[in-house]
């Protein structure tokens, strides 16, 4: 494709964050979705003495091609430590490389090296069926027999108050 060779890299300061932020606001864009996270609230997510969050940067040269943002879960059902990633995003001029799969198995190795991951998970749009078609080619399978629920800010806040 180039003559460059692809590097993946950690997010690890501001520049990288910078172009973890844009494949990010792309991302959202591209899916039809507002982007809510500012600057400061993905730095303290990434970055921050806790991080919650990782970023993974696909790069040729100085183009960011993708990125992954990712973190750690833990199932007792599983029975081990797995990797959730919220956001997978693979530049247009990159897609149909097999970019996505590579990052998605670069995030898996950094799983397995920092928490001993032996699963992943992720979410996808019910709309989006080129997303779930690139992940079933990936031997990825929908959950079936539970159903994700959310407690959003208003609520969390709500619970948090009851608990005191």
């Amino acid at each position: 494709m180039h003559d460059v060779a692809l590097a993946f890299r950690d997010v690890r300061n501001a520049d990288d964050l910078a172009r973890l932020e844009v494949a990010l606001r792309t991302l959202s864009a591209d899916i039809g979705e507002a982007y809510a996270t500012d600057s400061a609230t993905l730095a303290q997510a990434v970055l921050g003495a806790q991080p919650c969050a990782h970023g993974l940067l696909a790069l040729r040269g100085d183009q960011t091609l993708g990125a992954a943002l990712y973190s750690p879960v833990f199932s007792t059902v599983r029975g081990a430590a797995g990797v959730y990633v919220s956001d997978l995003w693979v530049g247009a001029q990159a897609r149909g490389h097999g970019l996505g799969a590579r990052l998605l198995a670069q995030v898996a190795r950094e799983g397995a090296a920092r928490w001993q991951a032996t699963w992943l998970k992720l979410a996808v749009y019910d709309h989006s069926h080129s997303a779930q078609h690139f992940y079933h080619r990936l031997g990825f399978a929908p959950a079936t027999g539970m159903q994700d629920m959310r407690l959003g800010p208003q609520g969390f806040g709500h619970l948090i108050r009851r608990a005191e």
